[in-house]
Parts: structure tokens; sequence; C-alpha cells
């Protein structure tokens, strides 16, 4: 197994993530279960892992559903960049409460990046990788075709940085991340442009 792949690899996980963040549009657990079935699939993940202080063959399989999310917390597995290499991922559900509705979060560490010898930095003031933003984007698209949702942001750590109500239905003219916002029955992506 190559080592961007491996849970046990701690420099994999290190840096921060590059996401694609989903606003569920609820708080109900029948709509992020719906979201997190499409995103693993639309994703290819490998397996779903309840930890990642074991390699995955010595640990058993968790189910990918909100009950696995509550009680580890973070769903891991491996995924095939566009790039080709297999590296690590992973899914956080991030709830609302009462007051807002729930997100969840599909990352691949910034350190796999590195590992894997993924350009993600040119200069800019930000982390950003052109080739994560259109993969991200189109594993959202393929989400939203199966479980729709409010709102999806791409990019180094969004989570939480906006909301479908913010933003009220229109695309920022400028974008330091990517966006995925609904309107209607269709998905419209808006890719960073700064």
């Amino acid at each position: 197994m190559t080592s961007h792949a491996t849970f046990r690899g701690q420099s994999n996980w290190s840096g921060g993530y590059y996401e694609l963040s989903i606003e569920v549009g609820s708080s109900d657990d029948a709509r992020i279960q719906a979201i997190l079935s499409a995103l693993w699939s639309a994703a290819d993940v490998h397996g779903c892992f309840g930890r990642r202080d074991r390699e995955p063959e010595e640990q058993d399989p968790v189910p990918c559903t909100v009950g696995s999310l509550t009680e580890f917390g973070h769903l891991y597995g491996q995924v095939c960049l566009p790039t080709g290499q297999l590296v690590v991922c992973g899914c956080v559900a991030i709830r609302g409460g009462d007051e807002s509705s729930d997100w969840l979060d599909f990352y691949v560490p910034v350190g796999a990046l590195d590992q894997a010898g993924l350009a993600y930095w040119d200069g800019r003031p930000f982390f950003r990788s052109d080739v994560m933003d259109e993969w991200l984007a189109a594993i959202g698209a393929e989400t939203f075709k199966s479980a729709s949702f409010s709102l999806g942001v791409i990019g180094f750590e969004v989570s939480g940085c906006t909301d479908a109500s913010t933003l009220a239905g229109k695309l920022p003219q400028r974008r330091d991340i990517g966006y995925l916002l609904p309107q209607g029955d269709v998905l419209h992506y808006g890719a960073a442009n700064t």
C-alpha cells in the first residue's frame, strides 16, 4: 500500500482538509443519510471505517450510516484522486441543531495530497487546487442527482464559511472557493475565480 493511503501514516492526516462541504438543508437524519450514501458512492470511496489508528485490513468495516458517524465522529476510507493515486479520506457531520441545517463534509487531508505529490499551492494567499476543485465539484454534482441539498462549497477548510440563505440563490461574482448552488432542480457550479 502506498504511503499516502495508509491510515496510520500520521503525516497523511496533517495540514488541514481540502473538502466538499454540503449544507444538507435540514437536520433530519434521513436527509443526511441520503446525502451520505450518495456522496460515498459518487466519490467511489473504498471501505468505510470508524478508526484511523488501524489499517483497513486490521479492522472491521462499519456501515456507512448516520449512526456510524454519531458513534465514531468521522468515517474514513480511501479514494482514488483524479491523478490516479489512492489516498486517505474522511467524512464528518456537523449538526446545526434547531437553529440551522446540518452539514456533511467529505475531505482529503492536505498531508495525503502532499504525499501523493498533488500540486495545490501556486503562490496565492490561500490553498487551491483546480484539479481537486473540479473533482469535488463532479462528486457533488453526482451526489445531487440522487440526493438534493441546499449548498455545496469546495476548497481548503470551507465548512461553515457561508450558507444557502446568505447567498439567496445567487453565486458571488468574486469567488475564493467553489460553489455548488441549486436553483430549482438544477445545480450550478461556480468555480473559484480569484
